[in-house]
């Protein structure tokens, strides 16, 4: 998940290690603690792999700061790892890194990933539920409480997620969004033009 934030933040602007550090923790850092000791390592993979490329800013010239900017290849492996569909993709910090980049996702994609993360989080309270059915008698005050509060968090996040796919339903019906655009007039007459010739 590192490389997917890595790379969502990339494509907002060129940054150098401790820039991208302090990105992501202003804008995961409630949740997901990056260190330099897995930041760096990453960048240099990414750099293996040609999804990144170092460039040296003016200012920075004389200190030899990689600043590290997102290449074709990079935007390629961003969309990929945005729009993966894997069961581990629904996993608490692994959704939250995507729902941080949901932005560049078309909204019949974002509408999908929040659907599946829903069907994730009812098969999670399914199963607390299941638990706390059989246990309630054979277990302490303390773990009854964590699984309580466990069942209450996953339906708070269930509803949040209920909100958020009315508001996407709501935006594409209101937009248009999702259904293929009309050609202009201009645009069909040069295909027109184009047939005739």
């Amino acid at each position: 998940m590192l490389e997917l934030a890595i790379l969502g933040l990339l494509k907002e602007r060129s940054m150098h290690g401790y820039q991208l550090s302090k990105r992501l923790e202003d804008t995961l850092g409630g949740f997901w603690r990056v260190s330099y000791g897995s930041l760096y390592p990453t960048l240099r993979r990414l750099e293996k792999q040609g999804a990144v490329e170092p460039v040296f800013s003016r200012e920075d010239v004389r200190r030899r700061k990689n600043v590290y900017r997102i290449t074709e290849k990079g935007e390629e492996l961003f969309e990929e790892l945005l729009g993966e569909a894997g069961q581990e993709s629904w996993e608490d910090n692994r959704f939250r890194v995507r729902l941080a980049f949901f932005k560049y996702l078309k909204p019949d994609t974002r509408i999908r990933l929040l659907e599946r993360r829903r069907a994730f989080l009812q098969e999670r309270l399914s199963t607390i539920k299941t638990s706390l059915k059989n246990a309630r008698e054979r277990i302490d005050s303390y773990t009854l409480s964590l699984m309580t509060h466990g069942q209450d968090a996953t339906e708070h996040d269930i509803a949040w997620l209920d909100d958020l796919i009315r508001a996407e339903r709501r935006q594409v019906r209101e937009n248009g969004e999702g259904r293929t655009p009309r050609r202009t007039a201009s645009r069909r007459r040069s295909v027109v033009q184009k047939e005739r010739a």
